[in-house]
């Protein structure tokens, strides 16, 4: 080997290794140079468009995923969502059709976007951060739209259409069966719904049902987010005035501090909703209505944010493992 010629050897090795450790820039520029050397590879061409896939950079993996295609000698299921994901991003619709058409997937009749009924799933936004998990109504295999009131701080909200991945990462049941879990890729429309954080009192699960019922021009969805969040005081956070008392188990007793999640287009639409829920009950009171625009959080390398919990808990015992064996 003469000093001109790279070690593709251990550039092979390292990039793989760079793919599993979540160090997405440096794999994909190690496989930048595998490609210079052998370009008809198909598996190179995979890998780097999976690189840019978790970088977002929809053109340049839809290039290595179509070419991966072209140069297979078997259909690859993968190679083809990856492209489909990547002509998604690209709002690429022929291309995307054809690509689901390959892969057996029936989709309705037209041209452009694709707006059918997938089913509910969840998904995982921002997995690259903390990782708030909501339900989506799947519009087409790769894209949905959220149905729930996401926290402000995921930089989300009810009704945005999100593109996901393929390849689910757990499952969550919806209250009649376990649906896949998705990670998010990127949000692709942004929803007109703002989200507003109300702090409520009520003195039963009544009142609370009868506000998550009502509804009111500019409504989109009301959450009892105290009822589906519990990591840490929503309250304390928005620094909204209240005491903190032994809180008992809400399964024995009810708590009448609630947090509540309402997506709306305008300040005046919660106002009224709110008003009208308070003028029918006397154990009802309003605290506060807050609002808090928050960026998605920044996507950062050196970790492999798109593996299950289940395939983490595999490398872990596979390095453990090996520790073992040395």
């Amino acid at each position: 080997m003469t000093s001109e010629q790279p070690d593709l050897e251990s550039i092979h090795n390292r990039a793989y290794l760079a793919i599993d450790d979540g160090e997405l820039c440096s794999a994909t520029q190690d496989f930048d140079l595998l490609l210079q050397h052998h370009p008809e590879n198909p598996f190179y061409h995979y890998m780097r468009g999976l690189a840019l896939k978790y970088q977002m950079e929809w053109a340049g993996s839809l290039r290595d995923n179509l070419r991966a295609i072209e140069l297979a000698e078997e259909f690859s299921q993968a190679q083809h969502w990856n492209a489909a994901i990547a002509a998604t991003g690209l709002g690429q619709w022929t291309t995307v059709r054809e690509l689901w058409a390959a892969c057996d997937i029936t989709l309705p009749e037209g041209e452009g976007p694709i707006d059918g009924n997938f089913g509910v799933a969840v998904v995982r936004l921002n997995p690259w951060s903390a990782g708030e998990t909501v339900f989506m109504r799947r519009i087409d295999p790769v894209r949905a739209r959220i149905l729930n009131v996401p926290l402000p701080e995921s930089g989300h909200r009810f009704g945005d259409i999100v593109l996901h991945d393929g390849a689910p990462t757990g499952a969550r049941f919806d209250g009649e069966r376990e649906v896949h879990v998705f990670n998010e890729l990127e949000r692709l429309e942004s929803s007109e719904f703002q989200t507003f954080v109300v702090f409520v009192r009520a003195d039963s699960a009544e009142d609370i049902n009868a506000l998550l019922r009502a509804s009111a021009p500019g409504i989109g969805y009301a959450e009892d987010w105290t009822r589906s969040i519990r990591h840490y005081c929503l309250r304390c956070s928005y620094g909204a005035p209240h005491s903190h008392a032994s809180r008992p188990d809400e399964d024995t007793a009810w708590q009448r501090e609630r947090n509540l999640g309402i997506a709306a287009q305008s300040h005046l639409s919660v106002e009224k909703l709110l008003k009208d829920w308070l003028a029918g009950g006397s154990g009802r009171h309003l605290d506060a209505i807050e609002t808090r625009e928050c960026p998605q959080p920044a996507r950062e390398d050196g970790h492999a944010w798109w593996l299950s919990p289940e395939d983490e808990d595999e490398d872990e015992d596979e390095d453990a493992q090996d520790d073992e064996e040395e």
